[in-house]
């Protein structure tokens, strides 16, 4: 017998939910699958993807919760090129001196998070950027799927950066992920660009 659906709460971003954020990051790293054993530093893949959107623009952030715990989230920022300035000052370098690159020959996840870190968060230099300024991140737990639930932190973001007067966003989906690329076309995304076989860019209108 499968177990009952337990009601999800859609809420802001407080500080005490960080630990929960990464934790979910992690657990949806493998192409939307479990990427625990993937990774020996439990942090450094939340460190790029989560940690500077909850620390630099938090009222860009929500999460879902049951009693027990944050089951997904929705991370935005509504001016990618003024993040990516915010966050390599007041970020990606700090925690660069604590993540020294490993060799290039070292081909392991977390050799590559942390190149990612070294990598920064830079903004595309891309003519669709006007347009689609705002960009964004989101992870639900599997035991929160399948509900509309990702649809909820979609609209939670929106109406946020609608508030802001921000005309769009954008965001990234590797190849290996087709379900998630086929989830955000179903909600009216539209693909700005493609890199065959590495990931899809994909931007919604906001007016």
């Amino acid at each position: 017998m499968s177990q009952p659906l337990r009601p999800l709460k859609l809420r802001p971003y407080a500080p005490a939910d960080l630990a929960a954020i990464y934790d979910i990051c992690l657990r949806t790293a493998d192409a939307g699958g479990d990427g625990v054993k993937l990774y020996q530093d439990p942090w450094v893949l939340g460190h790029r993807y989560a940690g500077p959107y909850a620390a630099l623009e938090s009222e860009f952030c929500f999460v879902l919760e049951d009693s027990e715990r944050v089951e997904g989230y929705i991370l935005g920022v509504p001016d990618s090129a003024r993040f990516a300035r915010e966050s390599e000052a007041k970020w990606f370098s700090l925690l660069r001196p604590l993540y020294p690159l490993l060799p290039e020959t070292d081909k392991s996840e977390d050799a590559q998070a942390r190149r990612l870190i070294h990598a920064g968060c830079p903004a595309p230099s891309t003519a669709w950027l006007s347009q689609y300024p705002a960009h964004l991140h989101i992870d639900l737990l599997p035991s929160a799927q399948g509900q509309g639930l990702g649809r909820a932190l979609m609209e939670a973001l929106w109406a946020a950066l609608r508030r802001a007067g921000v005309p769009g966003v954008h965001l990234g989906v590797g190849a290996g992920n087709p379900r998630a690329h086929a989830f955000y076309l179903h909600l009216g995304f539209t693909e700005l660009e493609k890199v065959e076989g590495r990931f899809w860019t994909l931007g919604y209108d906001l007016r």
